[in-house]
């Protein structure tokens, strides 16, 4: 018996950098960040960083994510940390998405983390 393999839409890492940043803004993400860590990161090639103001924020917008995720037909691999929601983390395979309370980010520092990669530039309007 034949299974049948599931096809996801290809798209370039860049595009969808791009696409979840504007689904992360569209539900009012605060600071959204990518950064390119091809060759520093063996496990992705761009981190994201975002901020909620909130448990049920940070959870809307994983959501959120993957609802849209799921409606382009672009794979995703996993999520942890999504019922405490201080920290949650998607798993899209080449993009890694960390979305944090706001007063988690700073503590956990994932942009610093990363500083050796490059900062992307995002077209999303920024918030005031």
């Amino acid at each position: 018996m034949k299974t049948k393999a599931k096809k996801f839409k290809q798209i370039e890492t860049v595009d969808k950098v791009q696409l979840v940043a504007e689904w992360l803004d569209e539900k009012q993400a605060n600071e959204i960040a990518a950064v390119d860590v091809q060759g520093i990161c063996p496990i992705a090639e761009v981190v994201m960083v975002a901020g909620a103001k909130g448990m049920r924020h940070a959870q809307a917008l994983a959501d959120f994510v993957l609802k849209r995720l799921a409606e382009e037909n672009i794979e995703y691999l996993g999520m942890e940390g999504y019922k405490a929601g201080e920290w949650i983390l998607l798993d899209l395979n080449d993009i890694i998405v960390h979305i944090f309370q706001d007063e988690n980010r700073g503590f956990y520092n994932v942009e610093g983390l990363w500083s050796e990669g490059t900062r992307m530039e995002l077209n999303i309007t920024p918030q005031e």
